[in-house]
């Protein structure tokens, strides 16, 4: 880059426009929204710049340039679209040593238009595109969605600043079952404005193996058969890191409150007055078996799905089976280890041995595994499946098929 990128602050001081066509009109609002009190030279303005000009908003001078019009002014940007009128305001200004911005040729500029993004907390981000201007407002753009997104690093870094202790926070983050290219704009900006995050197992690696400088992270995944942190010790976490006035990221796996304890940890904050908000996840009940070409519901063969928990075994599923229709679909989640026996239950309790089963195995990551199969078969422990998996009972699964895979994982997507 040829030049210096500054800021400059203009509000309050006189910037002259000489020229009121489209271009010359994107420069008057350019510099109205930095605060600049502006002047405007033409014979002829758009019909935007005549409304701002009746509002009081900009003083035009309906005539052509006179050198005397650069008298006072810190900023000056022609675009008459004739190149000796623009020639000649750009020699005057140089010569008074005025910056300038010369829109029919940028290379006789003292000063270089750049489009911005601004974010939250002052941040502002200046895109060049290389005197192609299409180009500029592309990557303008792009980096607008990044910044909103909150995958770019904008948590403040420096030190020295007092903490408020009474602003802590806690999001209860729902990361999707596995990719990161799931995550919602709202996630990303949550994981990306945190200063303690409180992650497990199931969600997204990525989100916290390499963390921004001075953000805490606090693993409590749970493994199957062993809960490394009690659930009751994760809420005191929680309230402990907010109430110290951190703003922390509870990032779960799914949907916080699809089978995810989500509700158990917002009660323990608004218990304890701390600020709590919820940012919904797509859960796997429904994503993971649509990676799989298995929709849960299906015109001529379902229109209803039930979601449980196989952690504790049959009864809780047999249960949660018995409020849906009798055709509909039987999603389960967490419950690989006892699977044999949920399928005993199931075919006791009345289900057919031949119903169609799919396992599928770490869904929506680079190693997602799909085994299709019978709940007689599950149920003699002829097949073998590793958690995380989602299990889904029902015709529905016969779908797949037709439909095959139907999820494409980014390459990065894959749990801790």
């Amino acid at each position: 880059m040829n030049g210096l990128p500054v800021n400059l602050r203009i509000a309050g001081r006189r910037a002259l426009v000489v020229g009121a066509g489209l271009v010359a009109t994107r420069r008057i609002n350019q510099f109205l929204a930095a605060g600049a009190e502006v002047s405007v030279v033409a014979p002829e303005a758009s019909g935007e710049v005549a409304r701002l000009a009746a509002a009081g908003s900009v003083k035009w001078h309906r005539r052509g340039f006179s050198p005397e019009d650069l008298s006072g002014a810190w900023l000056v940007a022609t675009a008459t679209g004739l190149r000796d009128v623009d020639s000649s305001v750009t020699e005057l200004a140089e010569a008074q040593q005025i910056w300038c911005m010369n829109s029919a040729d940028a290379t006789y500029s003292s000063a270089l238009p750049m489009t911005s993004v601004d974010g939250d907390d002052g941040i502002a981000i200046a895109v060049s595109g290389g005197s192609d201007p299409g180009r500029a407002r592309a990557l303008r753009d792009a980096i607008g969605l990044l910044l909103r997104s909150g995958q770019l690093p904008t948590a403040a870094t420096r030190t020295g600043q007092p903490r408020d202790s009474s602003v802590g926070s806690v999001a209860l983050v729902g990361a999707g079952p596995g990719d990161p290219a799931l995550l919602t704009i709202a996630a990303m900006r949550a994981v990306a404005d945190a200063d303690v995050l409180v992650v497990d197992r199931l969600a997204p690696a990525v989100l916290w193996q390499s963390p921004a400088p001075g953000v805490e992270v606090i693993d409590v995944g749970k493994l199957p058969g062993k809960h490394a942190v009690p659930q009751e010790e994760i809420n005191t976490i929680l309230v402990t890191k907010a109430r110290a006035g951190h703003r922390v990221a509870r990032i779960k796996g799914g949907d916080p409150f699809v089978l995810g304890r989500g509700g158990e940890e917002a009660l323990a904050c608004l218990a304890a007055d701390v600020p709590v908000e919820v940012i919904p996840g797509i859960t796997s009940a429904v994503s993971v078996p649509a990676a799989a070409g298995i929709p849960v519901t299906q015109r001529g063969v379902t229109a209803s799905f039930v979601v449980a928990s196989a952690h504790d075994g049959p009864d809780g599923v047999l249960r949660a089976a018995g409020d849906g229709p009798t055709n509909a679909t039987l999603v389960l989640l967490m419950g690989v280890g006892r699977l044999p026996e949920i399928a005993n239950g199931l075919i006791e309790a009345g289900r057919e041995a031949s119903t169609p089963v799919a396992i599928i195995e770490s869904g929506w990551t680079v190693d997602q595994r799909t085994t299709v199969t019978t709940l007689g078969a599950v149920s003699a422990g002829q097949v073998a499946a590793s958690p995380p998996a989602v299990v889904v009972i029902g015709e529905v699964v016969t779908l797949r098929e037709a439909l095959g895979d139907l999820g494409r994982s980014s390459q990065g997507a894959r749990h801790a």
